[in-house]
């Protein structure tokens, strides 16, 4: 049965919410980020292969471990948002969005009339059944967040339209994908990358929504945490794990080491 969103009522009440991107798609590892303590968990199907059944079990996972579910989807696609959220997801994150058009197409996709064309469907979002259909198009249409990524100069450009898109909740940065839009990647540290990210924060601030910061080098998250954001992408699963895996490899001396 879809959830009622933890990180809305975290935010709401003047809290802080963290999560991490899951590049190693397995229900085991979801659940482990939920009991490590993080908030939330994006579940990535632009960049990974996972098939439908997986994805379920991901989200599941998640929903045992207390920590809220949302899928990064291929793109501005309202087939793959409507089965990601069928699938009890409590959100969607839509990469590239670079226009208010598609903005509108993306909350069309997420929402229930009369805030979008969802399509209507039971299943395990309604517990099979036992929450009566009125009540959870209502809670759906409440509960569900719709994230957009902004990933381009055409979007920062754009970022005014986009964010007078009713039934929007967070914008997501995307720094390496705006360099290659800048002409400067592989660089996501350059100034005109920091400088479109700084903009869009603000301007989603503004608006009303959450920006949702990623700190990459020392000092970003304390910085952020200055400025009054308060949600946080702390990196991608499948990078800490290779790196924790190599620095503890390379604490034991062997002969003949790779190393």
């Amino acid at each position: 049965m879809l959830q009622h969103n933890p990180l809305k009522r975290r935010l709401a009440a003047g809290g802080s919410v963290c999560g991490m991107l899951n590049s190693v798609p397995s229900p085991w590892l979801v659940e482990m980020l939920g009991y490590a303590g993080y908030d939330f968990v994006i579940l990535d199907l632009e960049h990974l292969s996972v098939n439908p059944e997986s994805l379920e079990h991901m989200i599941r996972a998640a929903e045992s471990a207390g920590i809220a579910p949302l899928v990064r989807v291929p793109g501005i696609d309202p087939a793959a948002i409507q089965r990601v959220l069928d699938a009890g997801a409590l959100g969607v994150v839509v990469p590239r969005v670079e226009s208010a058009d598609e903005a509108r197409a993306v909350v069309a996709a997420a929402r229930y009339h009369p805030l979008g064309r969802r399509g209507i469907t039971g299943g395990r979002t309604t517990g099979f059944g036992t929450l009566a259909l009125g009540d959870y198009l209502a809670r759906a249409n409440g509960e569900i967040l719709v994230v957009l990524m902004i990933e381009s100069q055409r979007g920062v450009d754009n970022l005014d339209e986009i964010l007078q898109v009713p039934g929007l909740d967070w914008i997501l940065e995307g720094a390496m994908d705006l360099a290659h839009s800048l002409g400067v990647a592989p660089d996501h540290q350059h100034p005109q990358v920091q400088q479109a990210i700084a903009t869009t924060a603000s301007k989603t601030r503004e608006a009303g929504l959450q920006f949702c910061a990623i700190p990459r080098v020392e000092g970003q998250f304390e910085r952020w945490r200055d400025e009054g954001v308060s949600t946080f992408l702390l990196g991608e699963d499948r990078g800490i794990l290779f790196r924790r895996l190599q620095a503890y490899r390379r604490g034991f001396a062997f002969d003949g080491s790779r190393d």
